[in-house]
């Protein structure tokens, strides 16, 4: 019996409040889990807005049990013609399957993503492109098995970029090598070291929005059935309702 952690850590561009990007994990409905992450074009509440309306497309259409194939195709061709053409976004689902057994990565993207598991690092760059922009556009997509052991890491474009405008190279394969070294741990973990690398590349005020998406598959510790999600996100009130009097 295995454990799936799937851990998610992102930070907006200096400056900015909130984030252009936006990641939303769902239990599908034959069972598993997929997580989608998207960049609209841009930054800020445009950006925001474009990647949320997106990201709750392909949500839908995963719940009602398409496969992500198709919804990645459906979301393209929805920004396309809702754009013109003129309007760019990179997507990424990351689908664990219980009923298969294996785990899929379809993805719409210039970044890689890596695989790692006891044989080492594995990097997937086939070529990728966003969608929106060109009719034919089709999603990458790769599968592999189930086995313990094995960690997924997507992320988008920011993350790779960090630290080129200083002339530093995040050298995430460096990173990932080390943090092998030292022994993986949660999926958690492994997602808050590689972004604090990006931050540091970056002198901690990154020039583009940046996020980390993990899933680990673990061998199970105890023989609990209880499943657990934690989300911590900071901000801060935009307003402050004084308590009425009353007299």
């Amino acid at each position: 019996m295995y454990n799936l952690e799937i851990a998610v850590a992102k930070v907006p561009h200096a400056g900015a409040v909130e984030s252009g990007e936006t990641v939303e994990v769902i239990e599908r409905p034959a069972g598993g889990f997929s997580v989608v992450l998207v960049n609209g074009q841009g930054s800020g509440r445009g950006a925001k807005s474009l990647s949320n309306l997106l990201v709750t497309r392909a949500i839908a259409q995963l719940k009602d049990g398409a496969r992500d194939g198709v919804v990645a195709r459906a979301v393209h061709d929805y920004l396309y013609t809702y754009r013109a053409g003129q309007v760019a976004a990179s997507l990424n689902i990351a689908s664990v399957d219980f009923r298969s057994g294996t785990i899929r990565v379809t993805r719409n993207n210039p970044a890689p993503f890596y695989i790692i598991d006891p044989a080492g690092i594995h990097r997937h760059d086939e070529p990728s492109r966003p969608i929106g922009l060109h009719a034919a556009t089709r999603p990458q997509i790769s599968e592999l098995e189930i086995r313990p052991d094995l960690y997924v890491v997507i992320f988008t474009e920011g993350l790779r970029e960090a630290g080129a405008r200083f002339g530093n190279d995040v050298a995430l394969e460096n990173v990932l090598a080390g943090c092998c070294d030292l022994g993986l741990d949660s999926a958690r973990d492994l997602a808050d070291r590689l972004l604090q690398r990006a931050l540091d590349a970056e002198r901690g005020a990154p020039e583009h929005d940046l996020s980390v998406v993990v899933l680990a598959v673990r061998s199970r510790q105890d023989d609990g059935a209880v499943r657990r999600l934690m989300v911590q996100v900071p901000f801060e009130p935009r307003s402050v309702i004084e308590p009425r009097s009353t007299v």
